[in-house]
């Protein structure tokens, strides 16, 4: 069964305008590899109080996300947006998990 899961990121001050724009923008290789890895319905939201990135998306019971930090084409989409976001020391963006604690349908 798909799975909606979410997550939080940061954009640097004064940058969501531009990360707006690379948004607006994306790859098509990118969006192709998040729909091949069993990606959908992905949103990004923005906290302006924070500059924290809400996120969220669906996944398919047999997505292959784990493997996308090893496609070039995430590498290189990563490298693009360290300008503007949080990174960790190994290049990778922040990104912390958020545990679902409400659902209506």
């Amino acid at each position: 069964m798909a799975e909606r899961i979410a997550f939080r990121m940061k954009v640097h001050p004064g940058r969501i305008a531009e990360y707006k724009k690379r948004h607006d923008e994306i790859w098509p290789e990118l969006t192709q590899a998040l729909r091949d890895a069993g990606v959908s319905d992905y949103s990004i939201w923005h906290d302006p109080e924070t500059d924290f990135l809400f996120a969220t998306l669906i996944r398919a019971e047999d997505h292959t996300m784990a493997a996308l930090p090893r496609t070039e084409i995430n590498r290189r989409w990563w490298k693009f947006m360290a300008d503007i976001m949080d990174y960790n020391d190994d290049g990778t963006p922040h990104v912390v998990e958020l545990a679902q604690v409400f659902h209506q349908n």
